[in-house]
């Protein structure tokens, strides 16, 4: 009798922005590297740290671009957050500096918004960030609400150049207040953890591609998964070696991995790139 145990088989964690799109265009290939996990019927879901769209915005701006992905598959900052404060504090309340992505998310959890002693400030990405809604959050931590942070991304992308993101914005309170938030989002695990539990898998057979070092690949190592970098967004491959870790695998796109999702790791089709 063999001894060998057969693997469980592969789910996917994967970042959204520089892996499947990049700026409202299908990366090549990734619509065949989905239409294969969902044929071959691997569990996957997708992951952003933006917190400003809902799962159902989300899956109509992919679907724009070619890519069709059911809500339940979408993880967002939002999402993470909102589990993160059903956990800690259930049927607390909150002053939210963001838009409908979290305070839907935190409305779905039974949490109560409000400028009056909220339980915590929780800040999150805006087109609009308002003077005043920064200033009421700054008065609320200095009163004593627990300062929360969807993600700690300093900028976020658009046509005309870089806006200031929930990190750049956190940064601003926290000089105000002395007070540091608590980031729910990548690079912090948690968002990983709470992904994986979402769709009821395990890190020991999970793997994930993202297309950053600093968030995606260490967030994933810290989650105890496999990792892929793809070289379709932020990273380079020169960048890879100025980090103390390294991913598992370098792939050009996800697009190298239409035709083995099933094992992606697997001697037979080597990596195009580089494995560690």
């Amino acid at each position: 009798m063999s001894n060998e145990v057969e693997h469980p088989g592969w789910t996917y964690l994967m970042d959204m922005d520089g892996v499947l799109v990049h700026e409202e265009h299908l990366v090549p290939g990734a619509d065949l590297f989905l239409a294969e996990l969902r044929e071959s019927g691997t569990p996957f879901i997708v992951l952003t740290n933006n917190s400003i769209r809902t799962p159902r915005d989300l899956r109509a701006r992919l679907l724009r671009t070619g890519l069709d992905i059911p809500e339940e598959s979408i993880w967002t900052s939002a999402l993470a957050t909102a589990t993160f404060l059903a956990n800690q504090r259930p049927g607390g309340s909150a002053y939210v500096v963001g838009e409908s992505g979290l305070t839907t998310a935190l409305h779905d959890i039974g949490y109560v918004l409000t400028e009056n002693d909220p339980d915590y400030v929780v800040l999150g990405e805006t087109r609009t960030y308002s003077f005043e809604a920064i200033t009421t959050a700054i008065r609320l931590v200095e009163r004593g609400a627990r300062f929360i942070a969807t993600n700690p991304d300093p900028t976020g992308p658009s046509r005309e150049g870089s806006l200031p993101a929930t990190g750049s914005v956190a940064a601003l309170i926290s000089r105000a207040t002395g007070r540091d938030p608590y980031y729910v989002g990548k690079p912090n695990a948690l968002m990983m953890r709470s992904a994986l539990r979402a769709i009821g898998a395990h890190s020991a057979n999970t793997l994930m591609i993202g297309d950053r070092m600093d968030t995606d690949i260490v967030c994933g190592l810290e989650a105890g998964l496999q990792t892929i970098l793809v070289l379709t967004g932020i990273s380079t491959r020169d960048s890879v070696e100025l980090f103390p870790y390294r991913p598992t695998a370098v792939l050009k796109s996800v697009a190298d991995l239409v035709g083995r999702t099933s094992d992606p790791f697997g001697d037979a089709a080597a990596p195009p790139v580089s494995t560690s």
